[in-house]
């Protein structure tokens, strides 16, 4: 098979990674990818949310078997939808699913209408009365972005001077562009996050292995959010009891909930969720593979990729036996000084060798004159596996050493959240 791969993150270049030891997967295309992508994929110079644009490529080149969406806005912007409707085999959600993350507003009134446990929310348009709401509701409060906003739509308000300010900020100041036309404002909650992701063919519901997240930029959960800044797999809260309580309360009913609304649900379910005193709660939802979860996720991934991935297409996720590694991987993030503000690109960028086992995952990288420079706020993820979090963060912190360009930072603490945690 040739199969295109929509994206151009550290996400892309770890599916591009695994669908690259598919014995299925004869060539790889990637729009626009990066230069660690390059090495494994053919890259296509064409705006991937340009539907119209992707469509027309496809079509011209009939040796593509199999597309894969990874990134949120071209899902959203209907790309599956598209391809499909020129004949094309696609994996990711059509746009009437793909809302379930393009629409925070949405998606909080899908989960209150079929009782699948999250937040209490109010939904504002006008930027007066969410001023007025913030101005007496409880605090801390978390202000949401009703619109994709690359994972950084995001304010947790401590103060009610920063609720009131981060309403300016999205609504009038349009921190986040047209995402913040509308804004979600959120009960603040407490307790360990996770990253649920699930395959999902709108009938059959494949959980993969947990991984925890780090948004903030700073060691310490200190600084602005971003992207996301490192990742470790699995939570080590999250067991057998855990996950059943998960599958039961949110995953079955969010897929059924999709179903029911003429929405079906075919792709990556990404279910963020917080364990708080009264269970888990759903705190996000997004249509595809996270970044950088993925990035820790899919190297503990046995089963081959590509066979999952047709699966879900063809709705028979049922006949496949999805089985992971077992241990634990880490992923830290290498980022630009500055970021997620400003910060330059074009510095180059030099890598020793590495231990055997690690891999690095380009995410912000680029060729010029024969040389790796970075070329945006995330650069490389280091991803390392170990028998325990402890052994895998170690390795990869190790390795993180040996990576050199100008301005070059990273957290110190990736993978020791969470260790006094009761696993249940």
């Amino acid at each position: 098979m040739k199969v295109l791969v929509i994206g151009n993150g550290g996400r892309e270049h770890a599916i591009v990674q695994a669908l690259a030891k598919s014995p299925k997967v004869e060539k790889i295309y990637a729009m626009k990818g990066n230069a660690g992508i390059g090495e494994l994929a053919e890259l296509v110079s064409v705006d991937y949310c340009d539907i119209k644009a992707v469509g027309d490529w496809v079509d011209a080149h009939t040796e593509i078997d199999y597309t894969v969406i990874a990134p949120d806005d071209p899902l959203a912007l209907g790309l599956a939808d598209e391809l499909e409707g020129r004949g094309h085999r696609v994996f990711g959600p059509r746009k009437n699913a793909a809302i379930i993350e393009a629409s925070k507003a949405f998606s909080k009134e899908l989960m209150k209408k079929y009782n699948i446990p999250t937040a209490k929310y109010e939904t504002f348009s006008s930027y007066e009365e969410a001023k007025a709401y913030v101005e007496t509701c409880e605090i801390p409060v978390v202000l949401k972005a009703d619109g994709l906003a690359l994972g950084k739509g995001v304010l947790i308000c401590k103060t009610r001077e920063e609720a009131i300010e981060g309403v300016k900020e999205m609504m009038l100041d349009k921190k986040f562009g047209t995402a913040g036309n509308k804004i979600v404002v959120e009960e603040f909650l407490e307790g360990p996050e996770v990253s649920a992701l699930a395959f999902t063919d709108g009938k059959t519901i494949k959980p993969m292995i947990t991984s925890c997240d780090h948004k903030r930029a700073l060691t310490g959960d200190l600084g602005l959010n971003t992207g996301g800044m490192g990742t470790f797999s699995p939570a080590p809260f999250y067991g057998e009891k855990t996950q059943k309580e998960v599958m039961e309360k949110i995953m079955i009913p969010t897929v059924q909930a999709m179903n029911a609304e003429g929405r079906t649900f075919k792709g990556v379910l990404y279910f963020g969720l917080m364990k708080t005193k009264d269970g888990m709660k759903v705190i996000e939802y997004n249509s595809r593979f996270g970044d950088p979860e993925t990035q820790v996720i899919l190297p503990m991934l046995k089963t081959d990729l590509m066979e999952i991935f047709e699966a879900v297409t063809d709705e028979r996720l049922d006949e496949v036996e999805i089985e992971w590694e077992e241990g634990c991987c880490v992923c830290l993030v290498l980022a630009s000084g500055g970021y997620p503000e400003k910060y330059e690109k074009g510095k180059e960028i030099t890598i020793g060798d590495l231990d055997e086992g690690v891999v690095l995952c380009h995410a912000g990288t680029a060729m010029k004159d024969g040389k790796l420079v970075t070329s945006g706020g995330r650069v490389l993820g280091v991803c390392a596996k170990g028998a325990d979090i402890e052994e895998a963060r170690k390795k990869a912190y190790k390795n993180a050493e040996k990576i050199k360009f100008d301005g070059m930072y990273y957290r110190t603490d990736i993978g020791v959240k969470y260790r006094d945690v009761e696993r249940e």
